[in-house]
């Protein structure tokens, strides 16, 4: 089985795919630690390396085509912003996870013990980047509704969830399908 959860930073694809990884007895796979962990190879920050990714696009490439050898290994569970559109004729199911940029931010804020407004800088910095990245690398607009409605299996909105919820929500439409 290959579930793929994707969103925005802070809408709980990490806590949320780890969880149902654990409770599935599957592997779980997160392209944005990945990111993370590259940056810090690097030794820059989240904001220096998004920039430099600007103008590096075969790091993106990069990350995607593991995404898809991953994938291959199947029993997975994979985290990233992509995932549903370049896995979603291999994915058994495709999550989207959505949230308003405050409470993203929020959630981030306290998860990193960082300020807010600094915390927001960046968000806004590396949604912004992608935004442009991935239209330009992919032909993909992660803002087209109509797209999203199409591309993935339940689209979910955590703002008023707790994390038990959703997991609830997800493993429930999984013992359906």
């Amino acid at each position: 089985m290959i579930i793929t959860i994707s969103g925005l930073h802070g809408t709980g694809k990490s806590t949320i795919g780890k969880i149902i990884a654990e409770k599935l007895g599957i592997q779980y796979y997160s392209t944005g630690q990945a990111f993370r962990d590259l940056a810090k190879e690097m030794n820059m920050t989240l904001e220096e390396f998004t920039l430099y990714v600007e103008r590096n696009p075969g790091i993106d490439k990069k990350l995607d085509d593991k995404i898809n050898q991953i994938a291959q290994q199947g029993n997975i569970i994979i985290d990233s912003q992509l995932s549903g559109y370049i896995l979603k004729s291999s994915a058994d199911f495709k999550i989207l996870l959505t949230c308003p940029l405050e409470t993203r931010v929020k959630r981030m804020a306290e998860r990193d013990n960082t300020n807010y407004e600094v915390k927001l800088k960046e968000t806004k910095l590396r949604e912004n980047s992608e935004l442009e990245r991935f239209k330009t690398l992919y032909n993909i607009d992660l803002g087209d509704q109509e797209d999203l409605n199409k591309i993935y299996d339940f689209i979910i909105k955590t703002e008023n969830l707790t994390i038990e919820e959703i997991v609830e929500k997800i493993l429930t439409i999984l013992e359906k399908n």
